[in-house]
């Protein structure tokens, strides 16, 4: 059969899985629809929590970043794997202790003050769409390639599809979806690892594959480093960031996402403290799975890339180049007149996004009108190699399908759960808590579904005008949670003195800070028309690394407001007090 008839079972297969699973869960009540009714297991809300945590950027596009810049890229593994241990620790157990459902209540109520949880309301709101978008952009690059659509219908058809299953059940729908929808996207992206470490170092295992010997007995990374230097690239293995911005990228995606609002909901659908400790290491073991996995996988498909198109005559290139070629997601444009394709370092494209021309080349390949004077040829959009990974390895037509629903199902998993937080921050924290209060259940259950609705439109909206590929849209959306939540999060369990007006301070400083900064170096709007390049960063930060900065200036700006101003209420600071005692130690003495 063919990869397109693959891929209509296998995803028809799953989505029918999915679908099933929203209609029987359906949520009946608003603690349904936000918190699962509390009643989830840790085995189950620990694979839910790692299916909502790896999103398309983790599944599709962090593979691809890494095989791109090679060691440079270790920084979102480091990063995303660290923060989620911070999470386990340092927060988990304490939010779920002060037992409120999303983290503008959380700040809502430890700072006494609805203005604190109207600033956490937008904070979300940024965070969440920036992320969205993100997920969105991959729904787009999976649909485009197998369902041979446009990479906007394919934005369109991912919308459609989120809503249903956002709108049926809630929370509680979402978290037995998220099951069914990690099990896929693990196998998915397993499978194809088994077969090509196999096939390439004879050793079953991708991660000790990927420190294994090619035929001929040259170590696989000895002769990735060697393609590399030919072809005019720094050596795979060596980075070209500096040590602070390595520094500040990784701390900015761990406090990132242990300020992500959709991930640490999640810890409030377990019925006991306890299950959200024991929730939280499982989660982090079914993410090691994926996260140990993806640097072999994208050593694999460097290496295959490179291997199949240097130097090739275009009429020659295989079935899957051309395939992709269709999606719009590779170029190329013959330079030199030789009917080659030159792959070797510099950019191909001037501009963040390829334009390409109506009419074919001589030979029928896809050509981009903004190519550049450098040798390169060839553009390959970084999203697309964890998908066409199986198709260059030519691994079976069902295994290219399954990876699909795979990316699919990372997509769709986060991109539910980050729905659910924007529909609950409107209803629940903006409309119950502040604007209408005598607001019926099931009318609070219905303003969430219209904000569902107007969500999605906004999130397919950036789909198909991304400011990046997908995992670095992600990467921003971690620096605007580490600058804005973080602090005051980790402020409002240990530190007792903080008051409103510190937390409100911080985060509209460390929010507007990292908003400027991410608008100014990546999209160019503020200043000039084009981004500002490496040499005008503050303090040699890249715009993924200047959440750290941020963070730094919002924790200083909240500890100094709050040491100016008058002390917070006896019973916050009483709460504060008992939050951090473990269930059944006995209270905190009372005064």
């Amino acid at each position: 059969m063919s990869v397109q008839t693959w891929t209509w079972i296998l995803v028809g297969i799953t989505f029918a899985l999915y679908f099933g699973i929203a209609i029987w869960a359906r949520a009946g009540s608003t603690k349904d629809f936000y918190v699962a009714g509390g009643g989830v297991s840790p085995l189950a809300n620990g694979m839910a929590t790692a299916a909502d945590w790896m999103s398309a950027a983790s599944f599709i596009s962090m593979a691809g970043i890494i095989s791109f810049t090679g060691y440079d890229g270790s920084v979102y593994l480091m990063g995303w794997t660290g923060g989620y241990v911070l999470l386990a620790l340092l927060l988990a157990p304490y939010l779920r202790k002060f037992g409120k459902f999303t983290v503008p209540d959380f700040i809502g109520d430890r700072y006494y003050s609805n203005t604190a949880r109207t600033v956490a309301v937008i904070c979300a709101l940024l965070v969440s769409f920036t992320y969205v978008a993100g997920q969105m952009r991959g729904v787009g690059v999976v649909f485009s390639r197998f369902l041979e659509v446009d990479i906007n219908l394919g934005v369109v058809i991912g919308m459609a599809i989120v809503l249903v299953f956002a709108f049926l059940g809630g929370m509680k729908g979402i978290t037995y979806t998220q099951v069914a929808q990690y099990c896929v996207l693990i196998f998915a992206f397993m499978v194809p690892a088994f077969f090509i470490s196999m096939q390439m170092t004879g050793n079953i295992i991708p991660q000790l594959g990927m420190g294994g010997s090619v035929e001929g007995g040259e170590l696989l990374l000895d002769k990735l480093d060697r393609l590399h230097t030919e072809l005019g690239f720094k050596e795979y293995t060596d980075g070209s960031k500096s040590t602070w911005d390595v520094f500040a990228i990784t701390l900015a995606l761990m406090v990132g996402t242990a300020g992500l609002p959709h991930v640490i909901v999640r810890f409030f659908t377990v019925p006991k403290v306890k299950d959200a400790r024991k929730s939280a290491g499982l989660a982090l073991l079914f993410i090691a799975i994926l996260y140990t996995t993806a640097p072999a996988i994208a050593v694999f498909a460097r290496t295959n890339l490179i291997e199949t198109v240097r130097d090739t005559e275009y009429t020659e290139v295989p079935a899957w180049f051309k395939n992709w070629e269709d999606s719009g997601l590779i170029a190329w444009t013959d330079k030199n007149g030789d009917g080659k394709i030159q792959y070797v370092a510099g950019g191909a494209i001037d501009g963040k996004k390829p334009i390409f021309n109506e009419a074919r080349g001589v030979y029928g390949e896809r050509t981009i009108s903004n190519a550049t004077d450098s040798a390169n040829e060839l553009y390959v959009d970084r999203d697309i190699m964890v998908l066409a990974n199986p198709e260059i390895a030519k691994l079976p037509n069902w295994v290219i399908a399954l990876v699909a629903a795979g990316g699919l199902a990372a997509a769709l998993s986060t991109a539910a759960g980050l729905l659910l937080v924007i529909s609950t921050s409107i209803s629940h924290d903006l409309i119950k808590k502040q604007i209408k209060p005598d607001l019926s259940e099931k009318g609070e259950l219905w303003a969430a579904r219209i904000a569902i609705l107007g969500a999605i439109l906004v999130a397919g909206y950036f789909g198909m005008n991304p400011p990046g590929f997908v995992a670095a849209v992600v990467a921003l959306a971690f620096g605007l949670a580490a600058a804005s939540f973080f602090p005051a999060i980790i402020l409002g369990i240990f530190d007792k003195r903080m008051n409103k007006q510190g937390a409100i301070a911080g985060m509209i400083v460390g929010i507007t800070l990292m908003l400027f900064y991410m608008i100014r170096y990546k999209t160019g709007l503020i200043g000039a028309f084009d981004p500002r390049p490496a040499s005008e960063w503050w303090f040699g930060t890249s715009p993924e690394g200047f959440g750290t900065i941020a963070m730094l200036v919002n924790v200083i700006v909240s500890v100094v407001v709050s040491r100016m101003t008058s002390a917070p209420p006896q019973h916050v600071q009483e709460i504060v007090e008992n939050i951090r005692i473990p269930s059944g130690a006995g209270e905190a003495h009372s005064h």
